[in-house]
């Protein structure tokens, strides 16, 4: 009997290249004028975060930055939604009122992305010790870029996880940059790790190139947090393009551009795909085929769809049962015709 493959890894490949392909699509809309807002940040060169989301269970929660398209991709967000929401539109996961950078779903476990640096990290703590105090046995993981590690909030976060031994993950997706400035001219000590150490969690480093060693760490980083035991992973990784879709990287020379783009986990996990026999450079080709023939509909199916009625615009705003606002005209013209 020949042994089962374990087809684990293709699938991480193939949730990887649909994301390069969505961002991809994403870049696109913004230059067509179709993308609500003038800013979109790409998780190009970060999608071994698949190794992270992969290695979640039914129940986890999570929160995003404002570069976390790719995290929730990797959760299991329909493609099509997410690109109708980044368009503003109202088929979109928050019925277009998000966009790219404030995009949730309660649904697939995404407690909010946040343009906020930092600004999501507290979400998971106060989901952590919901499902400590109701024993239910989920972990939430909040997804932040190396600027957040500047942020006293994250501090405070990981002070009471560690305090209260709360089922929780910090994952810093360190892509070298915040905004303009290179990591080495912001902190005074790199070792991001220690700092978690220091408070008390287990803190890990993954190589964010290799989605498999990101996915083993992350594994069992999240098994240890189920038991009470909060943890720390730093993912390194390269921003193939600036900060925001806008950004030239002028901060950046083309050579360091060049080297940094050789740390392609996309590429790397397809390589290594073919060198141990899980897959083909045919069988390659149809999944690179099929994810950017899906993001090419999802990109369509954004630009063709309907912005939200303008009658909704108060609707998630204020308590359902709140009378609706009165349009400024008509609170003009009745303060402008009372009579003294």
């Amino acid at each position: 009997m020949n042994a089962q493959k374990n087809t684990a890894p293709l699938d991480r490949y193939r949730t990887m290249r649909r994301i390069r392909s969505f961002e991809e699509r994403v870049g696109e809309l913004f230059l067509r004028g179709e993308s609500a807002g003038s800013m979109l940040h790409l998780s190009i060169g970060e999608e071994a975060v698949v190794g992270v989301t992969d290695a979640m269970g039914d129940g986890d929660t999570f929160t995003t930055h404002h570069r976390g398209h790719g995290v929730f991709l990797g959760r299991g967000a329909d493609p099509a939604r997410m690109m109708a929401e980044i368009g503003g539109k109202a088929d979109g996961y928050c019925r277009g009122k998000g966009g790219s950078m404030h995009i949730a779903s309660h649904a697939l476990g995404h407690l909010g992305a946040n343009a906020i640096v930092g600004g999501g990290i507290p979400h998971v703590v106060g989901a952590g010790l919901t499902y400590r105090n109701k024993g239910t046995g989920h972990v939430s993981v909040a997804f932040f870029g190396d600027g957040a590690m500047q942020q006293g909030i994250l501090y405070e976060a990981m002070n009471m996880a560690a305090l209260w031994r709360l089922p929780v993950i910090f994952c810093c997706l360190n892509n070298q940059y915040g905004m303009g400035t290179r990591i080495d001219r912001a902190v005074g000590k790199l070792a991001f790790g220690e700092r978690a150490e220091a408070f008390g969690l287990q803190a890990a480093h993954a190589d964010g190139t290799d989605v498999e060693e990101v996915h083993d760490t992350a594994q069992s980083l999240i098994a240890d947090a189920r038991g009470g035991k909060p943890g720390f992973l730093e993912i390194s990784s390269f921003r193939f393009y600036g900060h925001a879709r806008m950004d030239k990287s002028p901060y950046r020379t083309p050579e360091e551009e060049e080297e940094g783009r050789k740390r392609d986990p996309v590429l790397k996990a397809r390589e290594r795909l073919i060198e141990s026999g899980l897959g083909s450079d045919a069988d390659m080709e149809r999944i690179d085929t099929k994810a950017d023939d899906e993001m090419d509909a999802a990109l369509e199916s954004a630009v063709t769809a309907s912005p939200p009625p303008l009658d909704t615009m108060f609707e998630d705003v204020f308590h359902p049962d709140s009378p609706a606002p009165a349009p400024q005209r008509d609170r003009l013209r009745a303060i402008l015709t009372e009579t003294p």
